[in-house]
């Protein structure tokens, strides 16, 4: 997983730099390279906060109404992401970021993300009664120093 994060970051950053070189070398100026990142960053961050607004809000309702927003976390946190990623200059986590933000997007990410959790994991869920469960022992404790000690002194 580690060999994996360090190509992540060694790979990325080395694609995102040639093709903002490659951009700029098409359209004959860095300007507009320049501008093309900070107004990627800037509206995504916009976009980012109004989607985590609204997204805020569906959650407390969910809560409200006594449901576990478990989808609705999970859109927060890719909101978050694709905020982190827009922010980073370059048009692969530009584009991935965008791609974050829109709802059918995250809903394919989400579908994705659930089944490779599945696959690696095991989940289990106990109820009363079911077989498995360990008996509870009701016990109390006692504290000793409202005793007697034990040498009876």
């Amino acid at each position: 997983m580690l060999a994996y994060l360090l190509l992540l970051f060694i790979i990325v950053p080395f694609v995102e730099l040639a093709l903002l070189m490659k951009i700029t070398d098409y359209v004959q100026s860095w300007q507009f390279t320049f501008g093309l990142v900070v107004v990627t960053g800037v509206v995504g961050a916009f976009l980012a906060r109004l989607s985590g607004k609204q997204t805020f809000r569906r959650i407390q309702a969910e809560l409200a109404e006594g449901r576990m927003p478990t989808d609705s976390l999970v859109d927060a946190l890719m909101i978050f992401v694709a905020g982190a990623l827009l922010m980073t200059p370059g048009i692969l986590t530009d584009l991935f970021g965008f791609s974050l933000l829109v709802p059918l997007c995250r809903r394919a990410y989400r579908s994705w993300l659930r089944r490779w959790f599945k696959a690696r994991f095991r989940f289990d869920s106990l109820t009363p009664g079911s077989p498995g469960q360990d008996t509870i022992i009701d016990s109390y404790v006692v504290d000793r120093r409202d005793s007697e000690p034990p040498g009876g002194a």
